[in-house]
């Protein structure tokens, strides 16, 4: 007690910092001041002396009717801060560095390119879509004109998935990586400092596309590369080596060769991608995926339903999230990229289909909350139900379109998607009315207990049962289903060797992130992708 008594006052004059960990109310936690105040009072300090207090770690405890907010938190007494909130990496010039092929500008390409300028090495990005901010002109075309651009859309473009369909950045692929690492670059290219101290960090898809093009400014202001509308045709090979790519230039509608080991990051729906690897006989595999719908609730009832409170999330606390998770008759059946406050969006990627994702702006402020709820499907699952007997590397997918094409002949053949009532699904009756939506391009009532696949639809309202019954109001028909959720992960696994990252028989080629079947969520894909950058720099050290 004596020691504890003098190491307080001394803060009343010395120049220190002193980590606490502290939990307050959330109106405490709603502002520095308010942080002041507590420690200051708690630790008997003077809060004159309190400087500045950052932010270290922050998590929401709902979990009773008293809400809390647990912190760790750095003060700084009679001193302000001498170090950046992030750990800034350097870029050098790497003009006259050796090249490495960069195939895609998502998540897993951009920090592969990020990570071979660390390396000295010059990295040449190739992406099929537009640069990210005149995706966004694309991207609002799709609810006006009803239809899909199949190079610009959710899931093709400057930033991949990620950059419109949200910005979370949770992971649990910690052991493969830094997580760290990748969120201190994000912070370094303009996220704001406090996705290094939330649980459930997130950038927000109204700030991301900011933060993407300063990560392509570095890109190229260190010497690489960055060549929009230019897509991979085929890798240029030497007996069990890859040694580059041929690509079209989509604008000018001409050939280009440019040579060097590739780093393959096309994404999870860069199907023409899967095909030409298939026929030119470069090893992949089928991944099971999981496949359902969207459902989006009012953001206010799944405040009241969290917080266990009729007034929702009041004045203090963030947009409520949730997560379920249940097994049915062998398979997992769980919420999936959960958004607080959010949208739902359009996100296919070539006419004749209907996908549907989920974001939400950097306040989550929106009326409506929506989730991914998923079935787990093997590969078997998927050949019986589009009758196929005998599975080869394509079969998923092909699972994949058939039931995207369902839903677009379900929707009108239009981007309107077909959608139920949650209740309504439960029971196995049509909804003669839909709720109002998140989603622009708008609903058209379908029985989707009817034409879903019954080994989706039969665990999904079981497991709606049982998550209903944990949390009271959840199964209700102020709910709605929109279909189909079936872009989760990849269909294929490119396989690689685990040691070096290259493919299991062809020298110089790295497949990468979601698209190769070895990431899923924004930081896991840049992590692999970092992964990927160190494995080729050793690669062309022993060229």
């Amino acid at each position: 007690m004596i020691f504890f008594y003098l190491s307080s006052n001394l803060g009343n004059f010395a120049n220190m910092t002193q980590e606490y960990q502290i939990r307050v109310l959330p109106q405490v936690a709603y502002t520095e001041e308010n942080i002041k105040q507590y420690i200051a009072e708690e630790k008997g300090l003077d809060v004159r002396t309190l400087y500045q207090v950052r932010v270290l770690k922050r998590s929401i405890d709902a979990r009773q009717r008293q809400i809390f907010v647990n912190l760790k938190v750095r003060a700084y007494i009679n001193e302000f801060p001498q170090e950046e909130e992030f750990v800034r990496t350097d870029y050098p010039n790497v003009e006259r560095g050796k090249p490495v092929i960069v195939v895609g500008e998502g998540p897993g390409g951009l920090f592969a390119a990020l990570r071979l300028i660390e390396k000295g090495l010059r990295p040449i990005v190739l992406e099929r879509g537009k640069n990210v901010r005149e995706r966004k002109k694309d991207l609002a075309l799709i609810t006006k004109t009803q239809k899909i651009d199949a190079l610009s859309n959710y899931s093709f473009g400057e930033g991949g998935a990620g950059a419109y369909s949200d910005g979370k950045l949770y992971t649990r692929s910690k052991k493969r990586g830094s997580v760290e690492k990748i969120l201190n670059v994000f912070c370094q290219h303009g996220a704001s400092a406090s996705i290094l101290a939330d649980a459930h960090p997130h950038i927000g898809t109204d700030k991301l596309p900011r933060v993407i093009e300063n990560m392509r400014n570095t890109i190229l202001k260190s010497g690489g590369e960055v060549h929009f509308l230019t897509k991979m045709t085929r890798l240029l090979m030497a007996e069990n080596r890859v040694v580059g790519v041929e690509a079209v230039d989509l604008q000018n509608q001409c050939q280009l060769e440019f040579r060097g080991p590739v780093i393959l990051a096309t994404g999870h729906s860069a199907r023409d991608v899967y095909r030409y690897l298939n026929e030119a006989r470069v090893e992949i595999e089928a991944k099971g995926i999981a496949v359902g719908v969207r459902l989006e609730h009012p953001s206010e009832l799944i405040d009241q339903i969290q917080y266990h409170n009729k007034n929702g999330r009041g004045k203090y606390l963030p947009a409520a999230e949730y997560s379920f998770v249940t097994q049915v008759d062998g398979r997992g059946v769980y919420s999936f990229c959960m958004c607080p406050g959010g949208f739902v969006i359009p996100a296919a990627t070539e006419k004749e289909q209907i996908v549907v994702n989920g974001m939400s702006p950097s306040n989550r402020g929106t009326a409506w909350s929506n989730s991914g709820m998923v079935v787990e499907m093997h590969p078997e699952d998927c050949m019986k139900i589009v009758g196929e007997d005998k599975e080869d590397a394509l079969s998923v997918m092909r699972f994949q379109e058939q039931l995207e094409k369902t839903c677009w002949q379900q929707g009108n053949m239009k981007q309107t998607a077909p959608a139920q009532r949650m209740a309504d699904f439960i029971s196995g009756r049509l909804s003669y009315d839909l709720p109002k939506s998140s989603y622009a391009p708008g609903l058209i009532s379908s029985p989707l207990h009817f034409w879903l696949p019954s080994f989706v639809s039969k665990r999904l309202q079981a497991a709606f049962k049982v998550f209903g019954k944990n949390a009271h109001g959840f199964l209700t028909n102020e709910a709605v289903m929109i279909a189909a959720e079936t872009r989760t992960s990849s269909p294929v696994r490119i396989i690689r060797d685990r040691a070096t990252l290259q493919h299991v028989r062809l020298q110089g080629l790295f497949p990468c992130g979601e698209g190769a079947g070895y990431a899923g969520g924004i930081v896991s894909a840049g992590i692999d992708g970092e992964r990927c950058a160190e494995m080729a720099a050793l690669y062309v050290e022993g060229l």
